[in-house]
């Protein structure tokens, strides 16, 4: 009888040590976020199930969404990287728009980390093509003698549908230059974006030159 009182006491004490969910997801999120920065991941779902992993945590419990992991990312690299980040996002939005210039005929509009910004060591340059078959650009990449490589670059619509589309990669200065093609129906519809759930963003040479020389938002 006299124990019966200590029960509800050591209950509460434990949960006041307990991190609640909220606070859990902050945590993956953040350690996501300096993973992704410093260890060269660039796949969200990667980033977030190291970090549950590292934190202890089930990799399939209390994960944040891509949109946290990305906010955090954002202020990781202004806290850390803020002196390089600047360079990085003009370095990349450079050889972005050189490799726009030699792909005009394919309609190319930049998306994802060099378009909003957000890039890291990993950051590839990733565009979307326009091409009546997968076929004529990867002729148009052999006439030109650059090696490459091809694969299929999953993407979500409205509705939750997933499609899959030619995709084509090379390296430029160093850097991954990542092509998926689409045709010209196809490219009517934009697909969405795996941070925030929305339409991705897609601009054209034009835009990119804008944005290289401080005129306008991704």
């Amino acid at each position: 009888m006299g124990n019966k009182p200590r029960s509800p006491q050591v209950g509460r004490r434990s949960k006041l040590h307990t991190p609640g969910t909220d606070e859990l997801r902050r945590q993956i999120a953040t350690d996501a976020a300096r993973i992704m920065a410093e260890e060269g991941v660039s796949d969200f779902h990667t980033a977030k199930r190291k970090a549950a992993t590292r934190l202890g945590l089930p990799e399939t419990k209390h994960l944040p969404g891509n949109d946290e992991v990305d906010s955090a990312l954002q202020e990781y690299l202004r806290l850390f990287h803020s002196g390089n980040l600047l360079k990085s996002v003009r370095r990349l939005r450079e050889l972005a728009a050189e490799a726009m210039r030699f792909l005009a005929r394919f309609e190319p509009r930049l998306v994802g980390p060099v378009l909003s910004g957000t890039v890291t060591s990993a950051s590839a340059i990733e565009l979307h093509v326009t091409a009546d078959t997968p076929e004529e650009l990867g002729l148009w990449l052999h006439e030109h003698s650059i090696p490459f490589e091809q694969a299929e670059r999953r993407l979500r619509f409205g509705g939750d549908r997933h499609e899959s589309f030619p995709a084509y990669s090379f390296t430029a200065d160093g850097v991954p230059v990542e092509l998926c093609v689409f045709d010209r129906r196809e490219v009517r519809e934009t697909p969405l974006s795996p941070v925030d759930g929305k339409p991705m963003k897609r601009a054209n040479l034009r835009e990119v030159e804008n944005l290289m020389h401080g005129a306008g938002e991704p």
